[in-house]
């Protein structure tokens, strides 16, 4: 059984937002392969299926962002046999918009959620995919917290819909059991033929 989380957080006020690309992705996912993510357990909207061959849970967190943690590890002890079989989804707002980053583990960085996810679970040792959430129009001038709450501009939107499929295909290869291949095919840039440091 594998688990992808995708975080983000809940209320339509951010339904379209940088921070919520993580659901945007577990939305993408389960329309793609049918599954219905509609069950309300663990404090996350979840649905399962297969893909790959094998057995997959999705899942949106239904906690705030910071408090991400806490769904997680419910989520975890239920379909998880060890936390290679997890993987999260997430914004980084260090990454530029598109770009994806594939690890097996790391520490949880700025990112609240994954700090959060960190500490419930009191390891960094799982999977985990960013998504590059910064674009050409951020200043510095303004603040993080406010621009990953901000959507996306409309000039974004095709930037972002290619992220998130390629986000989509890239998680089939984790379902597989692949994420090795998933990390030498993502971990670049579309047009490079040459992988970037994961």
């Amino acid at each position: 059984m594998k688990l992808i989380v995708g975080l983000g957080n809940p209320g339509a006020e951010y339904a379209r937002s940088r921070h919520n690309v993580g659901w945007m992705v577990a939305d993408a996912f389960a329309r793609k392969f049918r599954i219905d993510l509609t069950k309300h357990e663990k404090d996350s909207l979840t649905g399962s299926g297969r893909v790959g061959g094998g057995s997959v849970v999705v899942a949106r967190p239904l906690t705030f962002m910071n408090h991400s943690g806490e769904a997680v590890k419910l989520l975890a002890n239920a379909y998880t046999e060890t936390l290679d079989d997890l993987i999260v989804v997430y914004d980084e707002f260090d990454l530029p918009l598109g770009k994806l980053r594939i690890r097996e583990n790391g520490s949880a960085g700025t990112h609240n959620g994954m700090r959060s996810i960190v500490a419930s679970l009191a390891s960094e040792s799982f999977p985990r995919l960013r998504f590059g959430v910064r674009g050409a129009s951020y200043s510095e001038a303004g603040k993080l917290r406010d621009y990953v709450l901000d959507e996306f501009t409309e000039e974004e939107w095709p930037v972002v819909a290619q992220g998130i499929e390629r986000t989509v295909d890239a998680l089939v290869l984790f379902a597989r059991g692949d994420l090795r291949r998933a990390m030498n095919e993502f971990n670049r840039d579309p047009d490079s033929e040459t992988p970037e440091p994961s």
